[in-house]
């Protein structure tokens, strides 16, 4: 059977798509037809709407790792590399409304076991951990669980924005640069 990737890429976008919309109570038949292709068509890539969740979830994770997982700079200081994060991160989140919102909308409303988040965020997630405990064993990052200082700096940065979008499209540099600030002085030590 041909499976056309673009295809799979074009279902994973329209589930996405519809999610932000809708929340879950989107069905199959309203993803193929936002996806353009039949009903029938989504089987052969996703045997369920669980399976095709799972895909959105993984999808997610994708675009963040291959954005956030970063080897630092050879000479960059665990310092530089927390705000250099941080600043991706603000990036990340504000450049694709939809996005955010889907991956708000995920986070908020777990549709997956903790099992499968930890295996698609898995990656994301230790790499995070480990640039924190570098930067405690620096000195330069506070004390604390790496989990929950990473899970502050997502958060807040995610917060903030959502509801910065509330007021404008815009996100004017200076207002960028004062999230990060604040971020790095919540996590210096």
């Amino acid at each position: 059977m041909d499976f056309v990737p673009d295809k799979r890429e074009r279902i994973l976008a329209a589930a996405a798509r519809l999610i932000v919309r809708n929340g879950l109570q989107c069905s199959m038949a309203a993803i193929a037809e936002e996806a353009s292709v039949a009903t029938g068509s989504l089987y052969n890539y996703f045997d369920s709407k669980e399976s095709l969740v799972l895909g959105v979830y993984t999808r997610v994770s994708t675009e963040m790792s291959e954005r956030l997982i970063t080897p630092p700079e050879p000479d960059s200081s665990a310092e530089t590399q927390v705000r250099d994060y941080i600043a991706c991160y603000i990036d990340f989140i504000w450049e694709d409304a939809d996005r955010a919102r889907l991956f708000d909308y995920l986070d908020n409303n777990p549709l997956i076991s903790p099992g499968d988040a930890k295996a698609i965020f898995g990656p994301f997630v230790q790499h995070g951990n480990a640039m924190i405990e570098a930067a405690q064993a620096a000195g330069v990052v506070r004390a604390g669980r790496s989990t929950m200082i990473m899970s502050f700096l997502r958060g807040s940065i995610r917060n903030t924005l959502k509801r910065r979008r509330l007021t404008d499209t815009r996100l004017a540099q200076a207002e960028r640069q004062l999230v990060a600030d604040m971020c790095w002085s919540a996590v210096r030590a």
